[in-house]
């Protein structure tokens, strides 16, 4: 069997090959890629949704998992050679909590923290197959050079995936993604492209960065937020969220007796609930949600970032970006 033949587009390596639907890139998986695979570090991404709450009022519901797949094909397309890299791109997310990046931040949780914690609980699998573990974890050490890091300011292997996964769910691609990837080279970590090329990516980085500001990203991911927050705020009875999946969670917030009413209605009426700004009168009466930051890098033309146009910047809010979340039953009291 070839990568060209496989029929079905599998998460699990089954026969050996992985072919990414998005990107067209089909390629042989290594026996420690395969075996990675099978393990719940990994294997558990597929329950999480990149987009956090926001898969409860978007179409953009593919999971952790399909995005570090296509990572690892980015890494394949690029360095197909480099091991060690293609590892820990299929590995760099394994520490993210429960839709994802929903509660970063919340009670000191830190998903890049929690990686590297489960990355090394990888390290006999990989010294099984000759990897170190150390090694891994340096791919992505921001002051590294490698196929997943580079120069500051410029578009990274990993937003790229992003954008592009995210412009193909939201309807901002103009061209296919194989299109795209045909016209970028990564050139010590960083993607360089034609002028009109990273004009494009630029202008995906932008569209990411206004639906993160959107009331779809804020009202669902803040609600959620939210009612977590009254879990772990109850000291003893706080819930240990790190290792659950999203179900598993939602499992837990509809059937806890402190947040099953609010959680059934955000699911079955997320648009009776209200995003409000600082300083409106209700706003006492909900939860904060603030964006600290937003993925502004570009691709490189001529060895140097592109950034974006004055017209671009202009269209976003100042930081941090703050609203309240407030749940309609709250209004009625």
């Amino acid at each position: 069997m070839t990568g060209g033949a496989c029929s079905v587009a599998g998460i699990l390596g089954r026969d050996d090959w992985y072919r990414d639907p998005m990107w067209g890139v089909a390629f042989r998986l290594t026996p420690l890629e395969r075996e990675l695979l099978r393990t719940w570090e990994v294997r558990r991404l597929q329950f999480i949704a990149h987009a956090g709450a926001a898969v409860m009022t978007t179409h953009q519901t593919y999971t952790r998992l399909e995005h570090s797949l296509g990572l690892l094909s980015l890494a394949v397309h690029f360095a197909p050679d480099d091991l060690v890299g293609r590892v820990a791109a299929l590995l760099h997310d394994i520490g993210h909590l429960p839709f994802s990046h929903t509660f970063e931040g919340v009670a000191g949780l830190n998903h890049h923290e929690l990686g590297r914690q489960r990355i090394r609980g990888l390290a006999p699998l990989l010294a099984e197959h000759d990897m170190d573990v150390d090694a891994v974890l340096r791919v992505e050490e921001p002051s590294s050079v490698s196929v997943l890091c580079g120069l500051p300011g410029a578009l990274k292997l990993d937003h790229l995936e992003s954008f592009v996964r995210s412009g193909r769910a939201h309807a901002r691609l103009s061209e296919p993604p194989p299109e795209t990837l045909a016209k970028l080279r990564l050139v010590d970590g960083a993607v360089h492209a034609d002028r009109f090329t990273a004009r494009y990516l630029a202008e995906l980085a932008h569209g990411e960065a206004r639906y993160l500001c959107s009331w779809e990203n804020a009202l669902a991911n803040g609600a959620m937020r939210g009612l977590v927050g009254v879990l772990l705020a109850d000291g003893e009875r706080a819930p240990d969220i790190t290792s659950m999946t999203d179900d598993e969670l939602w499992a837990l917030l509809l059937t806890d007796l402190r947040t099953s009413e609010l959680a059934r209605h955000l699911r079955r009426d997320p648009l009776s609930w209200k995003l409000l700004a600082d300083g409106h009168p209700d706003a006492s009466l909900g939860w904060t949600y603030q964006l600290e930051r937003l993925y502004l890098d570009t691709a490189c033309v001529d060895g140097v970032p592109l950034g974006f146009r004055k017209e671009q910047l202009a269209e976003l809010p100042e930081l941090p970006w703050r609203r309240i979340v407030v749940p309609p039953v709250y209004l009625d009291l």
